[in-house]
């Protein structure tokens, strides 16, 4: 994981979408177990306390859980990466809209 992070978005919120990024590019399945918060923030160069913060961000979404005494895990769900995938193709599309119109481009525009 690299740690090339973008100051307009919260580094947890960041560290969470790569986190789903993976997942949607099955280099982590639904069951594998995610590194633990110290792992992940040598992984990362980040602080601790933005890990654990994403994993909770992430747990919420109801992308991970936790098990207590064992870690973090990726809920078992096989659908799950087709699910992330999908919902990160619906953001970076939304994004681009979005970015398109405040630069005052026609529909047409955006759809070319």
């Amino acid at each position: 994981m690299t740690n090339e992070f973008h100051a307009s978005t919260p580094i947890y919120l960041q560290i969470a979408i790569r986190v789903q990024q993976q997942i949607a590019k099955h280099e982590w399945k639904p069951g594998d177990q995610l590194p633990s918060v110290r792992e992940m923030a040598i992984q990362s160069s980040e602080n601790p306390n933005a890990i654990q913060r994403s994993y909770q961000e992430l747990e919420r979404m109801g992308v991970v859980e936790t098990r207590r005494g064992q870690g973090t895990f990726i809920v078992q769900d096989f659908l799950l990466p087709s699910k992330m995938k999908e919902e990160l193709q619906k953001e970076i599309i939304d994004q681009f809209i979005n970015q398109m119109k405040a630069i005052d481009s026609s529909d047409e525009e955006i759809l070319a």
